[in-house]
């Protein structure tokens, strides 16, 4: 068969892992943008005529991206767990089968949400800027910071990501897990978390942990009323999305000692801008959007986006539809 009776697929950045292209170019016509983060009018150019997109970035799939891709288009796979980049029902109310990557990023995220609850209760950025300076004491009463030992762990959104995080955790010897949601989980039970209101879960957590999807039901959820019900010596940790959070409304908690610290693996915007109100707080840990970035996580991602594209252009069910 010639390469042009190959089916047409469109990858979105030449950064993507060798894995999952490869795993493409076995059996289509692979068409790269060549960018390692590529613009929409990049994606929007190359775009007429594919019978595929695997999108290796947060591009809107929207209406003017379906319109101008075209009667062809088959399948959208988006390299990553989130998908509030993808118009879902437009997509799919087209005929196009959409597919993310869930569940092999967990881990990695997960780990993310450990080191930034310690990095954050131990005051890693703070003691660390103060080293700089030649600020350090060894005061018996210097830096000091809050134990997981003990605490009570809250998770927002008790998925795969919490579900993790929580096995993380395991070892820490925590006092108690508890998670809100819209109704009480097997697996919360089964890793002996207690289900309790969102009220209850910002008032009694300790630490904090964000792993739930950006939604309109979740989009800025966390803003000056939440932080005010949480207890001043709280960790906030965002490993999810940064819109869930006002950041104007976390800024002012940690700024006015709400809460105690954060920890950030997500923010809005994102990337933050240098001198941001957020880069000048001592009391956060910040790290730019790294959670699942591991060779071995990306590696997988990558494979498993591609399959979802090979499955919907041979008819078979999507490794992981939407």
């Amino acid at each position: 068969m010639s390469s042009l009776a190959l089916p047409r697929v469109l990858v979105t950045s030449q950064d993507v892992p060798a894995a999952g292209i490869d795993l493409l170019r076995a059996k289509c016509n692979v068409t790269i943008v060549p960018a390692d983060v590529s613009t929409r009018e990049q994606v929007l150019q190359a775009l007429p005529g594919q019978d595929a997109v695997f999108i290796a970035s947060h591009h809107i799939v929207n209406s003017e991206f379906l319109d101008i891709a075209g009667s062809n288009l088959k399948v959208v796979s988006t390299m990553s767990a989130g998908y509030d980049h993808l118009d879902v029902p437009e997509i799919k109310r087209r005929g196009i089968k959409v597919g993310h990557t869930p569940n092999v990023l967990s881990a990695a995220v997960s780990e993310i949400a450990v080191f930034l609850m310690l990095a954050a209760a131990r005051r890693t950025h703070e003691t660390r800027t103060k080293l700089e300076k030649g600020e350090t004491s060894f005061g018996p009463q210097w830096m000091l910071g809050h134990e997981i030992r003990g605490s009570t762990v809250g998770i927002f959104g008790l998925g795969n990501i919490g579900q993790a995080t929580v096995k993380r955790l395991m070892g820490f010897e925590v006092g108690r897990f508890i998670y809100t949601g819209h109704s009480r989980k097997k697996a919360g039970d089964e890793l002996g978390a207690t289900f309790v209101s969102q009220d209850e879960l910002l008032a009694q957590s300790d630490f904090l942990v964000i792993t739930a999807p950006l939604t309109n039901e979740t989009r800025g959820l966390f803003d000056d009323s939440a932080f005010g019900k949480m207890k001043k010596t709280a960790v906030f940790v965002n490993v999810a999305r940064g819109q869930i959070v006002n950041t104007d409304s976390l800024v002012r908690a940690l700024r006015d000692k709400k809460i105690f610290a954060a920890g950030l693996d997500v923010t809005d915007p994102e990337p933050l801008p240098p001198g941001h109100e957020l880069l000048k707080l001592p009391n956060v840990a910040i790290v730019p959007h790294v959670g699942s970035a591991t060779i071995k996580t990306r590696n997988d991602m990558s494979t498993i986006a591609a399959q979802n594209i090979l499955n919907g252009l041979e008819g078979k069910p999507l490794v992981h539809p939407l």
